[in-house]
């Protein structure tokens, strides 16, 4: 299995990019994975909001694959248990699908064009995270996956 993330904006913190790299580490058994920063643009006039995300969304969209099953980071995105969401993971591969995209969107979220795209909205809680929080969340939950889907040891 082939998972790309696409983000925007970079990680800062020390302490996430190095929670990030463990989890990518861990991951090298399981699945290919692939993070791909893009660089967010900043706004500078609240009535430009749209424009920027629209310009976001096409950058995004180049680095999708039309037969990429692609899950966008929403709000108001569907809510996963672990083990529901191992099990998606786990559905997916059997149905021979070949690359996972998840994109999570900059802090003013994404653009219509972009979760338009999306075959799965996922949420990671009802709670407003940091984007860049989100991201150390996705891959911890991706390695919690494969635990999972393997039946190892972890995911409790």
């Amino acid at each position: 299995m082939k998972i790309k993330i696409i983000a925007l904006g970079k990680i800062k913190e020390k302490f996430l990019k190095d929670g990030i790299d463990e989890f990518l580490k861990r991951l090298t058994p399981y699945a290919s994975i692939e993070i791909i920063e893009l660089p967010a643009i900043e706004i500078k006039d609240e009535n430009l909001t749209n424009k920027i995300l629209e310009q976001e969304g096409e950058k995004i969209l180049s680095h999708i694959k039309p037969q990429s099953f692609v899950i966008t980071l929403e709000i108001q995105g569907k809510m996963f248990s672990s083990e529901e969401f191992a099990h998606k993971i786990e559905q997916l591969t059997n149905e021979g699908v070949g690359e996972i995209v998840f994109v999570i969107g900059s802090s003013c979220g994404l653009s219509n064009i972009v979760s338009a795209r999306a075959d799965l909205k996922l949420s990671l809680s009802k709670m407003t995270f940091l984007h860049q929080f989100a991201r150390l969340l996705l891959v911890e939950q991706i390695y919690r996956a494969f635990k999972i889907i393997k039946g190892e040891t972890y995911h409790k």
